[in-house]
């Protein structure tokens, strides 16, 4: 069965005769409401726990120190971290060469202090160290004596 609408008045289609109503005006939903009814809103609960979410200007890596420099046979670090991550530190030659890993494994957030021995592991020359925390990393120059 075919069907055809068209506005106001009524029309002739194969004997059928269809009436149709006016349509609503866009003031008489303002007046009425909705042409529908929407559920009742149940309260939510609402939570008072703080979380914190790091924004994309915050450093992950920061204050980091290395002492003494120039270096003799023990060589201090100290960097600080704001929130758990892998950090690795590695000692390069000018080249851009790993020469030592001093440190590779997760670390927890805070202030972080590490010491390492280079007596006989590195000869007297210019050295970078690298510390790499998640995305980041800092390189710093040192000198071996």
């Amino acid at each position: 069965m075919n069907f055809g609408f068209a506005y106001g008045g009524s029309f002739r289609k194969d004997t059928i005769y269809m009436h149709m109503k006016k349509a609503k005006s866009k003031n008489s939903y303002l007046k009425n409401g909705l042409p529908f009814s929407l559920p009742p809103l149940k309260p939510g609960l609402t939570s008072y726990v703080k979380i914190n979410i790091p924004k994309a200007d915050d450093k992950l890596l920061t204050d980091v120190e290395i002492f003494p420099n120039p270096v003799t046979d023990q060589l201090n670090l100290k960097y600080s971290l704001s929130r758990n991550t892998n950090v690795s530190i590695k000692i390069m030659d000018v080249l851009g060469n790993d020469i030592l890993t001093v440190l590779q494994q997760r670390v927890d957030l805070g202030e972080q202090k590490v010491s390492y021995s280079i007596s006989n592991k590195l000869t007297r020359g210019f050295y970078f160290v690298r510390i790499i925390a998640g995305p980041e990393s800092v390189i710093k120059r040192i000198s071996v004596l």
